[in-house]
């Protein structure tokens, strides 16, 4: 099972690229250390303002995966200071073939 979270961020004392990305490469590095999840930047790159966030992971146990990336969810809302949480979707797919149906 593979499951992703994405999350969209706005950022709204930001001036420049180079600030958003100080902003958000702390949030990334830190999701990455505390639940071991892969994080990456996936969209509105040339934006100042706002960005999409995606978690990652893989295990066996679909119910752990949901699980786990609630738990990261809740975190970012209740402790990234730097911006808003303007939304996040949790998405789950068998790795033998697309989307799971709940």
């Amino acid at each position: 099972m593979l499951a992703t979270l994405t999350i969209h961020l706005h950022l709204p004392a930001c001036s420049s690229l180079k600030e958003k990305r100080g902003r958000i490469k702390p949030l990334i590095s830190r999701l990455h250390r505390e639940f071991n999840v892969s994080v990456a930047e996936m969209d509105l790159q040339d934006k100042w303002t706002e960005t999409v966030i995606a978690c990652g992971m893989v295990n066996s146990d679909g119910v752990v995966l949901q699980k786990s990336l609630q738990r990261v969810a809740k975190w970012v809302d209740a402790n990234w200071t730097d911006g808003d949480v303007i939304d996040d979707r949790n998405d789950l797919m068998s790795l033998r073939g697309g989307p799971v149906v709940e």
